[in-house]
C-alpha cells in the first residue's frame, strides 16, 4: 500500500472505523481520512463509525457526521480501519469489516496482528495520523484535514515529547502548520485544558497512588464510587497515567479504573526500561513499548501487585 488513491480507485462505498473509546489519534486519523474522501472523491459514499468522541474534538470538520449506532447492515466495497490492533477493538463496527469486499488497516501499534487484506503497519511511527499524512497527496491536504492530523499527532506524542517523536514527525507537524491551522489553540484546548471534574478526579488518583519496587513503579486505581463522587466519567480520566509517569525516579506507571461491569481498564506507561506492550499483550491487551493497555478482572490491589512482578522481571529485580 502506497497511498489512498489506489485503494479508492474502484470503491463506491467506504466504511472507516477506529478502536473503541476513541482517543485523539483515533479521532484525528479517521476524520482526516473521511474528510479526504468527502472532499476529493464526491462520487464515493463514505461513512465513519466511532463510539461517541470527547467534546474537545467536536470542532473538527465533519465530527457531526460520525455514526455511533452501527444500526445499518450495509456491506461496503472497502473498509478502512485505523489505529486499531485487532478486530476485537473495533466494537460494533466490526460487522462492516467482516462484510466488506476489501479491508485495509493503517496502524502504528506494535501489537497489531495484520488482520486486514492490506496492512500499513509501522510501529516506529509516532501516530496513525502521521501515517495518514503520508498516504495523502500533499496538495490535497486542506486546512481542515491538517487540523485532524495535527490533533492526532499532538495527542499520541504528548505534544511531541514522547520517544516516538522523530525528525520526520516534526517535519510533518511543520507542514501542517503551514496549512494555516491554529496549532497553539489546538494544543491548549484539546491537550492541556481540563474541566473541574477532570482536575478533581486527577487529585483523587494522585491521593490514592503508591510507590512500589523501591520507587520504580507508581500505581493507582479509581473506583466507580469515586468517579460518581466527583461527577467524573471515563472520558475525564485521560492524562492521569501520563501524570503518574513523570514522577521522579519511576520506570513505569500503572493506572486502573473500574468499568461498569466490574472489570478494570489498565493503562501502562514506561520511561524507557520497561516494555509495557509485552505486559499488556500478556493480559489480552496491546499497545506500544512505552504506552499500552488492557482490560482485567480481579481486585485492583492484587492486579497492581501482579503487574509489579512483571515489571520486576524485566528490570532484573
Amino acid at each position: 500500500m502506497k497511498d489512498f488513491a489506489l485503494q479508492l480507485k474502484d470503491a463506491r462505498t467506504v466504511a472507516i472505523a477506529g478502536h473503541v473509546k476513541p482517543d485523539g489519534d483515533c479521532v484525528g486519523s479517521c476524520l482526516a481520512t473521511y474528510n479526504y474522501i468527502a472532499t476529493w472523491y464526491p462520487g464515493i459514499e463514505a461513512h465513519l463509525y466511532l463510539e461517541p468522541i470527547p467534546n474537545i474534538f467536536k470542532f473538527l470538520k465533519n465530527a457531526d457526521k460520525i455514526r455511533s449506532d452501527c444500526d445499518s447492515d450495509q456491506a461496503y466495497d472497502l473498509c478502512i480501519v485505523q489505529d486499531c490492533g485487532d478486530t476485537g477493538r473495533l466494537g460494533k463496527a466490526v460487522k462492516y469489516f467482516d462484510t466488506a469486499k476489501k479491508t485495509v488497516c493503517i496502524d502504528h501499534h506494535i501489537s497489531n496482528q495484520s488482520f486486514a487484506d492490506e496492512n500499513y503497519i509501522f510501529p516506529e511511527v509516532s501516530s496513525t495520523s502521521e501515517l495518514v499524512y503520508g498516504l495523502m497527496e500533499e496538495e490535497k491536504i486542506t486546512k481542515e484535514i491538517a487540523e485532524c492530523i495535527y490533533v492526532g499527532m499532538v495527542h499520541d506524542t504528548g505534544v511531541f515529547q514522547y520517544s516516538s517523536t522523530t525528525s520526520r514527525t516534526m517535519q510533518v507537524a511543520g507542514a501542517l502548520m503551514d496549512k494555516g491551522i491554529d496549532f497553539s489553540k489546538i494544543v491548549d484546548e484539546t491537550f492541556f485544558a481540563k474541566t473541574f471534574a477532570q482536575n478533581k478526579i486527577l487529585g483523587q488518583a494522585l491521593l490514592n497512588s503508591q510507590l512500589y519496587l523501591d520507587g520504580r513503579v507508581i500505581a493507582t486505581s479509581i473506583t466507580l464510587e469515586e468517579m460518581a463522587k466527583h461527577q467524573a466519567f471515563p472520558r475525564h480520566l485521560e492524562g492521569i497515567v501520563a501524570q503518574l509517569r513523570v514522577t521522579k525516579g519511576v520506570e513505569a506507571a500503572v493506572f486502573l479504573y473500574e468499568n461498569e461491569d466490574g472489570t478494570w481498564k489498565l493503562s501502562l506507561r514506561s520511561n524507557g526500561k520497561v516494555d509495557v506492550a509485552k505486559i499488556a499483550i500478556g493480559h489480552g491487551g496491546g499497545g506500544h513499548v512505552r504506552a499500552a493497555g488492557a482490560t482485567l478482572e480481579g481486585e485492583p490491589s492484587k492486579l497492581i501487585q501482579e503487574i509489579c512482578q512483571e515489571v520486576a522481571l524485566q528490570l532484573g529485580l
